[in-house]
């Protein structure tokens, strides 16, 4: 078949257009705990710590509620509740290379906590049910620069079964986990800190 220069250009423009365009590179297991989490949006289930030690003391005796809030086809929103504290929330995003977990920590008037949107990127292809989130470079200098260098070690995990959603985080003498019943939906907890 004969090319033109007018249907060379046609393909080069084609090309320029898909290369300036981001390429979310998530495996199919990433994919499928990733839409695993999705299919629960709009819920809020309650959990429990089943692993911890004294740094955990904050979780004591608290309700603890996640909340799949906000989904979209790259990005999943997921504040984690923690009693009368609506700090926290969980950013799952597809990117170029896998997962991305970020952690955004605001204050009650909404403004950024100085530590905050830490986490890391996915290093392999998991599975549909786990997916482990080392430390990224930022969030090592951002522990370093607020005296958390016990921190640059962590990684987050996540695993979701059919009846449970577990978050956790390892790093030397820290294991701390928090498995949540995907059973039973609470009631929805408020507007987490600095959302709309």
């Amino acid at each position: 078949m004969k090319t033109t220069k007018y249907s060379q250009f046609g393909l080069l423009a084609a090309s320029v257009s898909l290369l300036s365009m981001p390429v979310l590179a998530t495996t199919p297991e990433q994919n499928a705990f990733f839409d695993s989490i999705a299919s629960h949006c709009g819920k809020a289930f309650e959990g429990r710590v089943t692993a911890g030690n004294s740094a955990d003391s904050a979780f004591s005796g608290k309700s603890l509620i996640m909340h799949v809030r906000e989904c979209s086809d790259s990005e999943l929103k997921v504040p984690f509740h923690v009693g009368d504290d609506h700090s926290r929330t969980w950013v799952i995003t597809k990117t170029e290379t896998g997962l991305l977990l970020k952690h955004d920590h605001r204050h009650q008037d909404g403004s950024e906590d100085k530590v905050t949107m830490y986490g890391g990127d996915t290093v392999d292809k998991g599975s549909a049910t786990e997916q482990s989130f080392p430390v990224d470079a930022f969030s090592i200098q951002n522990f370093n620069e607020n005296g958390l260098s016990q921190s640059v070690t962590n990684v987050w995990h996540m695993y979701i079964k059919p009846t449970e959603f577990t978050y956790r985080l390892t790093r030397d003498k820290r294991d701390f986990r928090v498995d949540f019943d995907l059973t039973n939906p609470v009631a929805l907890p408020p507007t987490p800190w600095g959302h709309k």
